[in-house]
């Protein structure tokens, strides 16, 4: 995997114009020679996974709406939040009533967002912390935000809930919030934010999923932050004129999984690509991940959105899905129930409905197979008990565990 140190923000621009220079004259000869598009030095993963076998889904509840994320408590009971805006508590296998209320004020007309991701924070025990990510403003006017608040001894409110992060600015339409959360042994919070949308949807006057490569705003970025929301102070960016200093990492289209493993400390995430180009990425700091300058992905309507597959400046994906599965959670196996999987990757998919296994030895990838859940799978957790657990997209989406057959 290549790694480099970002360049000053001038360097950049200087490279990103001789590189579109490039471009240009490579499409021509193209055009005149015939050639087609330069290969990536990925291959990409296709949807005739071999199918993982001697295990079995066991359905603990359904009923949840849309169903994004899962947080286990210290008392083995659980947050589970539902895109339309709800919090809702797990109890010994049944979800209470009500939902938890104190919640911010999150858009319920905006498409992919609403409320989104759940961490609680490492001191949990002690302060009874909360964090949340959401879709703020109106479907017209929005941006991915981030709040905290205390919940209370009785699991019902939150309470001093207040926004303690938000994109820096505003986007229209129902596309790409992203957003995954992940705390570090540090004590800091990343954040993923997505590139806000596809085309037509614009951005100071271009297609807005330009700005993941303008470390200028959050769009299409990683961001680490303090427990209050302000940038960690030796972020990589931090002091660079014009970068948006909680950056930790940019080029992303819509990160929707991002993990930590806990034996190596590498931090993974997996996005979607257009059509085709799904990723999975090994996160670090400072780096560049190429979108949509850089990409396997085609435009929806048939053309590559880019002909580079591969830059020295851009750090490679580990994996590339086409056809596009529609990366969603992302856990790393840490249970008894399946000795062989200790320690191997986990990816949902929305859109192929299952599970892919990628198989790590030694940080390297050496084999994939898929448990096919049948439903759209939206986040994969590890529960304290050991087992994994699998939450359903739908209006009428469920909390399965994963158990042997």
């Amino acid at each position: 995997m290549r790694q480099h140190n970002p360049p000053p923000l001038a360097a950049r621009a200087s490279r990103a114009h001789a590189v579109a220079m490039f471009l240009c004259m490579a499409s021509l000869a193209g055009l005149l020679l015939g050639c087609s598009a330069p290969a990536g030095s990925i291959e990409p993963t296709g949807s005739d996974l071999p199918e993982a076998t001697g295990w079995r889904a066991e359905e603990i509840v359904r009923g949840l709406v849309h169903p994004w994320a899962i947080a286990w408590l210290p008392n083995g009971d659980a947050l589970i939040t539902e895109r339309p805006g709800r919090l809702r508590l797990l109890r010994d296998g049944a979800l209470a009533r009500a939902p938890i209320a104190g919640l911010p004020d999150i858009c319920t007309d905006c498409g992919q967002g609403g409320l989104m991701d759940i961490a609680l924070h490492p001191g949990f025990a002690r302060n009874r912390l909360v964090y949340l990510t959401f879709a703020q403003g109106n479907g017209d006017r929005n941006r991915t935000a981030l709040a905290r608040g205390r919940l209370d001894r009785q699991a019902k409110r939150l309470l001093d809930t207040e926004v303690i992060f938000h994109n820096a600015d505003w986007k229209s339409g129902g596309q790409h919030f992203g957003s995954r959360l992940l705390w570090l042994p540090d004590g800091t919070l990343l954040m993923s934010i997505g590139d806000g949308g596809n085309p037509p949807a614009s951005f100071d006057g271009d297609v807005i999923r330009k700005q993941a490569q303008n470390p200028g705003t959050h769009f299409g970025s990683v961001l680490r932050l303090s427990e209050t929301g302000r940038a960690a102070p030796d972020n990589p960016l931090v002091g660079e004129p014009g970068a948006k200093p909680e950056i930790y990492s940019y080029g992303h289209r819509n990160i929707q999984g991002m993990t930590r493993h806990p034996d190596t400390g590498i931090i993974y995430a997996n996005e979607h690509g257009s059509r085709g180009g799904d990723e999975l990425n090994r996160i670090q700091a400072g780096h560049n991940y190429g979108w949509p300058e850089v990409t396997y992905s085609n435009e929806y309507w048939g053309p590559p959105i880019s002909e580079l597959r591969s830059r020295a400046d851009v750090t490679d994906p580990l994996v590339v899905w086409t056809p596009s599965k529609a990366p969603s959670g992302l856990s790393v196996y840490t249970g008894e129930r399946f000795p062989h999987w200790r320690g191997d990757l986990l990816s949902g998919a929305l859109k192929f409905r299952e599970i892919h296994r990628l198989d790590l030895e030694d940080g390297a990838i050496v084999g994939k197979e898929r448990l096919k859940i049948g439903e759209r799978v939206r986040d994969l957790r590890m529960g304290p008990d050991g087992e994994l657990y699998v939450l359903t997209d739908a209006r009428n989406g469920a909390l399965l565990r994963i158990l042997p057959d």
